[in-house]
C-alpha cells in the first residue's frame, strides 16, 4: 500500500464526504452533550453535577490519551481500516451511551466512544491527504476544518431539539450517520499506510497520561466536598503529580514515546500548546457555564438553551474560516493576544450584565458573540503556528500533541468550573466562574508572548 503522498483518488470529494461524516459526529458529541447535561442530571439526581461532569471529562480524557497512539496504530494497520474500526467503535459506544441505565455505565461508554473518535480524527485527515493531489490539499484540509466548525454551530441547536424528546437521542443520532459512513467507507476509501512502519507508542506512557489527568480532575472536582486540606484530596493531588511525572519520564526515555515531548524544544510550538491548553480550559468552562446558567438561573428549556448559545458558535466558525484563509498574512502573536482580549471582553460583558431576570438580547448575546469571535481567532491560529514550527515530517505528530493539550485544557476547565459552581449554583457562583475565565484569557495572553511569525504555514 502506498503512503499518503501517492495514493490520490480519481474522485477525491467522495472520500471527503465519507470522512466528513466521521469528523462531524466526533466533534458534534463535544458540543451536543453539553446541552443535554442538565437533563442527564435530572434523570440521575443522586449523583450531582460533580459526578456527572465525568460524562464530559471521560470523553475528553480518553480522547487526549489515545489520539496520538490511535493515529500511529492506523499508520501500521492501514488508515482505511483504522477509520472504519474507529467509526464502528464510536457508533456502538453511542448506542451503549443511549441505553446506559446509570451514570457509571454512561461514563464508561463515553470513554469507549472517545477511543473511537481518537481513531477517526487522525485517519480522516490522512485519508483526505492521500485522496487529493498536492495542489488541492489545502482546499481539502480547509473544508475538513470547516466540518468541525459546522459541528460546533449545529451542536447546541441539534442538542436542544433532541433533548426535547430525551437526552438519549443525542447519542442515538450518531447511529445512522455512523452506519452510512462505515458502508460508504468500505466501498469508496483507498487504503494507505506509513511505509516506515515502526512500533506502537509506549502503553505505559498512555496509561500514565490518562490516569494522571483523571486524578487531577477528580481532586479538583471533589475538593470542595472532601475538603481541600483533607487527606483524601491531598492524596489524590499527589497521585496525579506522580502519575504525570511518570508520563513525562516515560516520554523522555522510551524509544517510541506516547507523546514526543522533544518537539516542545521549539519555543513557538511549545507556546502554541500552552495557549491551547489554557485557552481550551476557558472555552470549555464558558460553554458549560452558559448551558447551566440559561437552564438553571433563567429557566430556559433545552431547545431555548441550544438556540441561545448557537450564535457564539457560528461567529467562532466564521472567524476560524477567516483566520485559516489569512493565516500567512497575520502576525500570530498579536492576533492571538487580540483574540484573548476580545474573549475577555465578552466574558466581562456577561459578568457585568447577566442577572436573575432573563434579557437575552441585551445581556447575553453581545457577550457570547464577542467571546465566540475571540475563540475563532485564537484556536485555529494555534494549529497554524504549531504546524509551521515543525519540519514537514512532524506536522501530523505536532497536530496530535496540540489536540492533546486542548483536551487536557477541556478537562481542567470543566473540573475547576464544577468545583466553583457546586451542587446548586446561584448567580454569585457563576460570577466567580466568569472571573475565572477572564483570568484564563489573561494567562493565555502571557503564554502567547514567545510565539513568532512562522516561516511558512503548515498544510
Amino acid at each position: 500500500m502506498a503512503d499518503t503522498a501517492t495514493s490520490t483518488s480519481p474522485n477525491p470529494w467522495r472520500t471527503f464526504l465519507v470522512v466528513a461524516m466521521g469528523v462531524f459526529v466526533a466533534y458534534l458529541d463535544v458540543f451536543i452533550v453539553n446541552v443535554a447535561f442538565p437533563d442527564i442530571s435530572r434523570e440521575f439526581p443522586d449523583v450531582g453535577i460533580s459526578g456527572l461532569s465525568w460524562v464530559l471529562n471521560g470523553y475528553a480524557i480518553g480522547f487526549a490519551a489515545l489520539l496520538v497512539p490511535a493515529g500511529r496504530l492506523a499508520d501500521l494497520i492501514g488508515r482505511k481500516r483504522g477509520f472504519l474500526l474507529g467509526m464502528a467503535v464510536f457508533t456502538l459506544a453511542s448506542a451503549a451511551c443511549a441505553l446506559a441505565p446509570n451514570p457509571a455505565v454512561l461514563v464508561a461508554t463515553r470513554v469507549v466512544q472517545s477511543a473511537g473518535a481518537a481513531l477517526v480524527i487522525p485517519t480522516s485527515l490522512a485519508l483526505l491527504l492521500a485522496a487529493f493531489p498536492p495542489e488541492r490539499r489545502a482546499a481539502a484540509v480547509g473544508a475538513w476544518g470547516g466540518v468541525a466548525a459546522i459541528s460546533a454551530a449545529l451542536g447546541p441547536v441539534a442538542g436542544g431539539l433532541l433533548v426535547e424528546a430525551s437526552w438519549r437521542w443525542v447519542f442515538l443520532v450518531n447511529l445512522p450517520i455512523g452506519l452510512i459512513a462505515i458502508v460508504a467507507g468500505r466501498r469508496l476509501l483507498i487504503e494507505s499506510r506509513d511505509p516506515a512502519r515502526g512500533r506502537l507508542p509506549d502503553p505505559l506512557g498512555i496509561t500514565f497520561l490518562a490516569t494522571g489527568v483523571a486524578a487531577l480532575a477528580l481532586a479538583i472536582v471533589e475538593g470542595p466536598s472532601w475538603g481541600w486540606a483533607s487527606g483524601r484530596t491531598i492524596g489524590v493531588f499527589v497521585a496525579a503529580a506522580v502519575l504525570l511525572m511518570g508520563f513525562a519520564r516515560s516520554c523522555l526515555g522510551h524509544p517510541v514515546p506516547a507523546v514526543e515531548l522533544s518537539l516542545l524544544k521549539s519555543r513557538p510550538f511549545a507556546a502554541a500548546n500552552v495557549v491551547s491548553l489554557i485557552f481550551g480550559a476557558g472555552f470549555a468552562a464558558m460553554l458549560l457555564a452558559l448551558v447551566l446558567f440559561t437552564e438553571g438561573v433563567w429557566g430556559y428549556s433545552a431547545i431555548q438553551t441550544g438556540l441561545a448559545i448557537a450564535p457564539g458558535a457560528v461567529v467562532a466558525g466564521i472567524a476560524s474560516v477567516f483566520v485559516g484563509r489569512s493565516a500567512k498574512r497575520l502576525p500570530p502573536r498579536e492576533v492571538t493576544i487580540v483574540g484573548c482580549v476580545i474573549f475577555a471582553l465578552g466574558i466581562g460583558w456577561l459578568l457585568a450584565r447577566l442577572g436573575n431576570s432573563p434579557n437575552y438580547v441585551m445581556d447575553m448575546l453581545p457577550g457570547q458573540l464577542l467571546a465566540g469571535f475571540g475563540i475563532g481567532l485564537v484556536t485555529p491560529l494555534m494549529t497554524v503556528v504549531a504546524a509551521a514550527s515543525l519540519p514537514p515530517a512532524r506536522f501530523a505528530t505536532g497536530g496530535g500533541i496540540l489536540n492533546v493539550a486542548r483536551q487536557i485544557g477541556t478537562v481542567l476547565g470543566i473540573a475547576v468550573l464544577v468545583a466553583i459552581l457546586g451542587a446548586a449554583p446561584a448567580l454569585a457562583d457563576f460570577r466567580v466562574g466568569w472571573w475565572l475565565m477572564i483570568g484564563i484569557a489573561g494567562a493565555s495572553m502571557v503564554a502567547a508572548l514567545p510565539i513568532t511569525r512562522p516561516a511558512a504555514a503548515g498544510p
